[in-house]
């Protein structure tokens, strides 16, 4: 039996989920805002996220990362001000990798007991688990405090006086102190400025000693072995010194339990590590799985086959194409395109989705400005190849940010660099229930919408395992009447027990009647069905009540009638009157 890719992976921000606070303010405390907590994501999350469709949860924000809330009773003290965004901080500055955010735990001092105890209750209840691995930076003050015994911390054994050295796993600017960009605004006051001398190289590949606001200043660059200032020449051999700390940092992660990892920015780490390390974690759990954040689609094929992935973000391709159909603007036509890119050896092995901590809301004034816009390409996403599909927590709620939250600003996304709460996800978790009782009914049947696309794509196996084939070319210019490929889209996914036709308006106000067909040496050769007998088109996604009845003759040349209203999906199953019946 082929491998089955079609997981469904649900982010989870860890500070907002579950964060019962009423009242948010800009800039605020944990104290004022409040904070999500392990201990939150209960067996009844769970259960309720198993129910929903979900097969991996993937926590966001685990690792202990720089933060200015003081912590200094438990032996964490603040970062300083100038070199953290947020009160918060963001959970891609790193500070400790051999630990858990203290911000997540009822108990500090127990924060690792609640980590493994929230591993343990996902498992108990169905489901696999995934956090962040973050590779290429950390945050400016980096300092493990509780990493195993024997292991040596990261710069520890560094010659701060050369630029550049494999022994390294820093970069350096010799002789140049570190300065803090001019815009920097910290939130909160402080008594003396930061320092760091010698400077490091900041985490988005700046070599000099002043970043810009717009860089990722408050991350030091890791160090692979690669000589950036020297034509990139590299020095893998023999093993740079941060190749085997990773292997140490993912080996300890492995050993904890957890199912995979989402690696950020893996396209800024050599492609030699990734299949190196790898290969080295899946001695240790065959099963784990690695996700890459990769942006740039002449790597794709490098970073599965040398560096050995199990996934890719397919932010570039599928999401970049969908989202000004979304808009109102785009061309349906477009998604051939990216079939035709990622068919062959790896469209199953990328991830989709319309959501993450990244991109901003789809209910947001900055994106469609309305939920339900996401219908279409939410179900394209999930529906076109059998790969992993993604939702972020709230996207099946309509979360729709509309102020600033502090260093985030008002931007349409939910802030990873701010403590916040969300009202549409309170009343999802109602106190540590997670029913719907109290969700609004419009918000009642969104989320039923995408309950039932989850359970969808995993019970149908045209779907799960099963090969695409694309009716864009036959149904546009004219070939089908009032076929408008600008704004519609149509395919075929088919396994040997079954075959699926998908339809999609993706125009938000226009209603098309038109015909679709299938060429005829797709009905019988690529389908393998018969020229003779009637078919009936079954509707299975979402559920109607009528079967439209069909010949053979009828699809493959006037084509079936059919209306497509506005913003819609039609998915129909073609099956013999005599099976149907």
């Amino acid at each position: 039996m082929a491998e089955n890719h079609k997981h469904v992976i649900y982010q989870i921000f860890n500070r907002t989920f579950g964060n019962s606070k009423k009242q948010n303010s800009y800039n605020g405390t944990i104290e004022d805002n409040g904070s999500g907590k392990f201990n939150d994501i209960n067996d009844k999350a769970l259960q309720s996220l198993k129910k929903f469709g979900i097969t991996h949860a993937w926590y966001t924000g685990v690792i202990a990362h720089a933060s200015l809330t003081d912590y200094s009773q438990n032996g964490i003290a603040p970062d300083h001000p100038s070199i953290v965004k947020g009160i918060a901080g963001s959970p891609y500055a790193i500070r400790d990798y051999y630990d858990v955010d203290p911000d997540l735990a009822v108990k500090v001092d127990q924060r690792m007991q609640e980590f493994e105890s929230l591993i343990h209750r996902t498992h108990q209840n169905g489901l696999k688990a995934i956090i962040d691995f973050v590779p290429n930076h950390v945050s400016r003050q980096y300092k493990s405090k509780v990493h195993p015994q024997g292991v040596r911390d990261f710069g520890q054994d560094d010659d701060s006086s050369l630029s550049f050295s494999p022994s390294n796993n820093f970069y350096y600017i010799p002789n140049e102190d570190f300065t803090v960009p001019s815009e920097v605004a910290p939130p909160i006051a402080f008594d003396s400025p930061y320092t760091e001398s010698p400077a490091k190289a900041t985490g988005n590949d700046v070599f000099h000693s002043q970043p810009h606001i717009n860089d990722w200043y408050e991350t030091i660059k890791l160090n692979y072995g690669v000589d950036y200032l020297n034509g990139r020449v590299t020095h893998f051999d023999p093993i740079p010194s941060t190749w085997q700390k990773m292997y140490d940092i993912l080996a300890y992660w492995t050993g904890k339990g957890i199912d995979g990892f989402r690696c950020d920015m893996a396209e800024m780490v050599p492609v030699e590590f990734w299949g190196w390390v790898i290969e080295k974690i899946k001695q240790l759990n065959p099963k784990i799985i690695f996700i890459a954040e990769i942006y740039n689609p002449g790597e794709y094929h490098n970073y599965l086959f040398t560096g050995k992935f199990d996934y890719l973000y397919d932010k570039v391709g599928l999401y970049n194409t969908l989202r000004p159909l979304m808009e109102g603007n785009g061309y349906a036509s477009d998604i051939t395109r990216i079939w035709q890119q990622e068919s062959g050896n790896f469209s199953e092995r990328m991830l989709r989705f319309l959501e993450n901590h990244d991109e901003q809301r789809i209910a947001s004034k900055f994106f469609a400005g309305n939920p339900w816009a996401a219908i279409p390409a939410i179900t394209l996403c999930a529906t076109m190849h059998s790969g992993p599909f993604m939702i972020y927590a709230g996207q099946e709620l309509g979360v729709n940010p509309t102020q600033p939250e502090g260093f985030q600003g008002d931007d349409g996304r939910t802030s990873i660099f701010d403590y916040w709460a969300i009202d549409e996800f309170q009343a999802w978790c109602n106190h540590g229930k997670y029913t719907i009782q109290q969700l609004n009914p419009e918000t009642k049947k969104l989320r039923g919408f995408y309950q039932n696309l989850n359970h969808f794509i995993q019970t149908n196996e045209a779907v799960n395992s099963g090969e695409f084939y694309d009716l864009q070319y036959f149904n546009m210019e004219g070939k089908s009447q009032n076929y408008d490929a600008s704004r519609m889209y149509c395919y075929l996914r088919h396994s040997a027990n079954q075959h699926l036709l998908f339809i999609y308006n993706f125009d938000q106000t226009q209603t098309f009647s038109t015909q679709i067909k299938i060429p005829p040496h797709a009905w019988s050769e690529t389908l393998g069905l018969q020229n003779t007998g009637d078919y009936i088109l079954k509707p299975v996604f979402p559920l109607l009540e009528s079967y439209p009845q069909i010949h053979p003759e009828e699809i493959t040349s006037s084509g079936v009638a059919l209306t497509m209203q506005p913003n819609s999906v039609l998915v129909l199953e073609i099956v013999l009157k005599t099976a149907a019946s």
